[in-house]
């Protein structure tokens, strides 16, 4: 088990719990909550690999991923009262899965031989469209549509990481780079409070 897998799952688990606490917010059952945590999971690197055409996609390939999505988000769901200490530490963990998610989808791109624009879409892709889902179905305006440093931040990690990978530095301090890039990133604009410029009106 490598350490960008640890990673990947810490990242999964984070999202599982933040699109399982928007089910629980807007008074979702069961069900609704167990389907926002699944989608705002493994939304997007399911749709990178349709897009992609790696079938079948990567949560079916390995059921850790729904197996570990639907432990948390039943977590959430029956503790959430006592669970809610975690939601500012959850901000960090999200980071780190932003990171990891954005060198993954970034990372397989690459594999299919996609060029920049492509490499980096789907990098961004893997890291926000499940939390996209996750904003439509629970009827809120998405989160990278706002003026969050959010999908900037994969942008930035996705492009250094493709211009690092026809380099020669070695694979895995690409990456590192890349997803270090991206967390930091995320976590001085949750710390500052940053964010993009809006047109003036």
């Amino acid at each position: 088990m490598n350490f960008l897998y640890i990673l990947d799952l810490i990242g999964t688990a984070a999202f599982a719990a933040s699109g399982a606490w928007a089910g629980v917010r807007r008074d979702m059952d069961l069900f609704g909550v167990l389907v926002l945590g699944m989608v705002t999971a493994t939304g997007g690197g399911t749709l990178r690999d349709v897009l992609l055409g790696d079938f079948p996609p990567f949560c079916l390939k390995n059921e850790a991923y729904l197996g570990i999505s639907i432990a948390v988000s039943l977590a959430v769901f029956f503790q959430h009262r006592r669970l809610g200490f975690l939601q500012y530490p959850l901000l960090y963990f999200d980071a780190i899965g932003l990171g990891t998610f954005v060198v993954i989808g970034t990372g397989k791109a690459l594999v299919f031989n996609m060029g920049f624009i492509g490499a980096v879409c789907m990098g961004i892709m893997t890291a926000t469209a499940g939390g996209v889902m996750r904003d439509v179905l629970s009827n809120r305006v998405p989160l990278i549509l706002r003026r969050e440093v959010y999908a900037s931040a994969c942008l930035a990690g996705g492009a250094l990481m493709f211009l690092l990978h026809h380099t020669a530095m070695p694979p895995t301090l690409v990456a590192i780079i890349a997803a270090l890039t991206v967390i930091i990133l995320r976590l001085l604009a949750i710390r500052h409070n940053w964010a993009l410029p809006r047109a003036r009106t």
